[in-house]
């Protein structure tokens, strides 16, 4: 290729460059050399006989004419996408990467074997990983599909609610010979709570009883976590009591290495949602996948659909 030229390969590079804001770690991600990315830039500029990107020692960022053609280039390299996938399902086997991020508990308590059964039915789609809890921005990351607990304020996602996650207070059965039994909320109090660090205002349980009344209690301890198998593997030694969900424990509850603490009351659920970048939405092996897992986690412990 000459400066002359359009690619494909230069917009794929422009259009990362343009949503990481580093040549480093667009670089990085396609697994090429930065000077790569660089000369990609330079010619793709070169052949439009405009700058794309301002560049400071910091931070890379459109110009005004690259914002225009950032644009213009998402909605090419969509329809490059698409007309492959469609061309692949002619012959019925669906191909290509996709990306997935996942709150990093569920992901290894359940979503992984969601998502290997997917890949055994379909043996073209490579499946990317990322297991973490914190928010990410997926077109800033290239992540085309996100399961993510907790409300959701980014409307700029296409959103799949999943369903309600629901929690139980769980504690071993050596803490509670050693502690006692609480049978009333206001015994927590008493009692060492396993808290997540991560998790804004931990240091209040908020439990509703079979009568629908709210229970605000204190809740404090000498071990705090910040990731949920961390909190299961300390409930499990006998760390002390903690509200949690249904799926990350219910293996250890069917076994009798945790029990129930005041069954009739439970902390508020927690919502489940799939988060889904607009622009990958239309790709086929994205919708399989979001089929799959609409499918699938409504059979996870604890999951219930929405309302």
């Amino acid at each position: 290729m000459d400066d002359a030229d359009v690619t494909l390969e230069r917009m794929r590079s422009f259009v990362r460059v343009a949503e990481r804001g580093s040549l480093t770690a667009v670089a990085r991600e396609l697994g090429v050399g930065q000077s790569t990315i660089t000369r990609h830039l330079r010619g793709l500029e070169a052949a439009l006989g405009v700058p794309l990107l301002s560049r400071t020692t910091r931070r890379v960022a459109m110009t005004e004419e690259g914002g225009r053609y950032y644009a213009d280039c998402l909605q090419i390299l969509r329809l490059v996408e698409q007309s492959r996938d469609e061309a692949r399902g002619m012959h019925g086997a669906a191909a290509g990467t996709i990306r997935v991020s996942c709150t990093a508990a569920l992901g290894v308590r359940h979503v992984s074997r969601i998502l290997f059964a997917f890949q055994d039915r379909h043996p073209g789609i490579a499946i990317d990983l990322s297991l973490s809890d914190a928010r990410i921005d997926l077109v800033r990351d290239g992540v085309d599909l996100a399961l993510r607990l907790g409300p959701l304020s980014d409307s700029a996602m296409k959103l799949r609610p999943l369903g309600q996650s629901r929690r139980l207070l769980a504690a071993a059965p050596s803490y509670l010979a050693a502690r006692g039994r609480p049978s009333a909320p206001e015994d927590i109090a008493h009692h060492e709570g396993l808290r997540m660090s991560n998790v804004a205002g931990s240091d209040t349980l908020t439990l509703r009883g079979p009568d629908g009344r709210r229970h605000a209690l204190p809740f404090g301890g000498r071990f705090r976590v910040d990731h949920g198998l961390g909190a299961r593997e300390a409930l499990r030694a006998g760390r002390g009591i903690g509200a949690t969900h249904l799926w990350l424990v219910d293996d250890l509850l069917a076994e009798g290495q945790l029990e129930v603490v005041l069954p009739g009351f439970a902390p508020p659920p927690v919502p489940v949602n799939l988060l889904i970048a607009p622009e990958r939405a239309g790709l086929a092996r994205i919708r399989l996948l979001i089929d799959a897992l609409v499918a699938e986690m409504a059979r996870v412990p604890g999951l219930a659909p929405e309302g």
